[in-house]
């Protein structure tokens, strides 16, 4: 017994530290952001990595990776290693994707793993300030009298922006072209040079340039008003039955990450998000910080999809 007892011993020493089970994050975290550096997303990713980078003793990454309709970042992550050091920061448009845009490299709910909703984004109607609009109503009565000459840019083809402008387009009965650009910052950026005469765009994108009175924010797409933008209406105040689900901003990482490396990055994530010098700040962007369990996302990703598939079914979508 005693040497079989040795034998043991001595197999368990030489077994590899994976075998045995190593502590998360084992090595640095590379954060995939699908969209152009300077935009709402890149602007939750950069702080929360430093503070996960913080509470791990690890670096966090931000890596951005923008085009293909946030396809591009999103495919890096779905073929990376499934151990949770390669993570995706996306929002809800990554499940909205293979509804209004054809050949998406992947299956957006079989080849990944939700992680955590780090908040909720509230997504704002702006336009340039020499349009003689001041309100919804407003936007809808310049658009009938003027037909094909408004058009708005988002974050590209798929995304809730580009889902709520075609929503507006139908169910208030006006003309208005989509303009799909790589991220926020580029978007925004032609907006204020006048370039284009209207965007929808995620509020910590928008509400800088509206409070210095470069922009007009007009309302927000989603189903009821924002504590974050509480003085922007609904659109549904003003067309009836209009709603776009809630823009979320949450991690994934790719299909196979384990229960409990999702956990633990999930506890890292929740950490980081509720610490004083953090939360704040996110808030002061725009962003309404929530932070949810593993399976609460899970649930809540099952929920959206059946909804947006509702949404874009009744509305008679199709991809482009």
């Amino acid at each position: 017994m005693a040497t079989l007892l040795r034998i043991v011993f001595i197999a368990l020493l030489v077994l590899p530290l994976s075998g045995l089970g190593q502590a998360f994050p084992s090595k640095p975290i590379n954060l995939i952001v699908p969209y152009a550096a300077g935009g709402s997303m890149d602007a939750l990713c950069r702080p929360l990595a430093q503070k996960m980078s913080e509470l791990t003793g690890q670096p966090v990454i931000v890596d951005n990776r923008p085009g293909g309709n946030s396809t591009i970042g999103a495919a890096i992550v779905a073929k990376s290693a499934p151990d949770g050091h390669t993570v995706l920061m996306t929002s809800i448009n990554h499940y909205i994707v293979p509804f209004l845009s054809r050949n998406v490299p992947y299956d957006t709910v079989k080849d990944f793993t939700p992680i955590i909703i780090v908040g909720i984004v509230p997504t704002v109607v702006a336009v340039h300030p020499s349009l003689p609009i001041h309100s919804v109503k407003e936007l809808i009565e310049y658009a009938k009298a003027n037909p094909q000459k408004l058009f708005y840019g988002t974050t590209g083809i798929g995304s809730t922006q580009h889902l709520g402008g075609l929503m507006l387009a139908q169910m208030a009965g006006i003309e208005i072209e989509h303009v799909p650009y790589k991220g926020g910052n580029p978007t925004i950026t032609d907006v204020l040079a006048g370039a284009i005469p209207m965007a929808i765009l995620s509020a910590p994108t928008v509400l800088t340039h509206a409070r210095q009175g470069k922009l007009r924010a007009l309302g927000v797409i989603e189903s009821k008003r924002s504590r974050a933008v509480p003085e922007l209406p609904s659109i549904g105040e003003t067309v009836r039955g209009y709603a776009v689900p809630d823009t979320w901003a949450g991690m994934l990482g790719p299909a196979g990450v384990s229960r409990a490396v999702a956990e633990s990055l999930n506890a890292i994530v929740r950490k980081a998000i509720d610490a004083p010098d953090l939360k704040p700040r996110l808030e002061g962007l725009g962003f309404e910080v929530t932070g949810n369990t593993f399976d609460e996302f899970v649930a809540a990703v099952r929920s959206d999809t059946e909804v947006i598939r509702h949404v874009v079914t009744t509305a008679g979508i199709k991809p482009e």
